[in-house]
């Protein structure tokens, strides 16, 4: 069990969907608080849930305010930085970019997709913590190759 826990987590950053700044959390998890990347990740989903739910309001009006679209976005590209949710947060640089650009067709579609990749992502990890719990305590965090 503890390979697949393993194996899982490094396909995590094989196939792009964390990066660095999620090893740094990890990092700071120890004994005194074994379930700290848990409960950032956590905080960040519910945080998250608010802003995509607003981004999706505002992609809604018309005429669309991009500069609260980018606002909004930015908002949430550094909750993802926070966490390192590497795909989501390159959808997120496009779609500042079409806000930049007053595209709203590829605002829109950016969207959708930096929404596919957050709920992957969040698949993902809930099944790696739930594992995590299933294993009990592990070693420590390591760099991924």
């Amino acid at each position: 069990m503890h390979r697949l826990v393993a194996n899982t987590r490094k396909s995590f950053f094989d196939q792009g969907y964390l990066d660095e700044q999620f090893v740094q959390l990890e990092e700071l998890q120890d004994n005194s608080n074994p379930n700290f990347v848990e409960e950032v990740v956590t905080l960040f989903y519910r945080d998250s849930a608010r802003l995509l739910y607003n981004l999706d309001q505002a992609l809604e009006k018309r005429p669309l305010d991009f500069n609260k679209l980018d606002s909004l976005m930015h908002q949430f590209k550094g909750s993802c930085s926070s966490i390192g949710a590497k795909k989501v947060k390159i959808e997120c640089t496009n779609f500042k970019a079409y806000c930049n650009a007053r595209n709203a067709e590829g605002c829109k579609r950016t969207f959708h997709h930096a929404k596919r990749e957050y709920t992957t992502l969040k698949k993902k990890l809930e099944s790696y913590f739930q594992m995590l719990r299933q294993v009990g305590p592990t070693e420590m965090a390591c760099r991924p190759r």
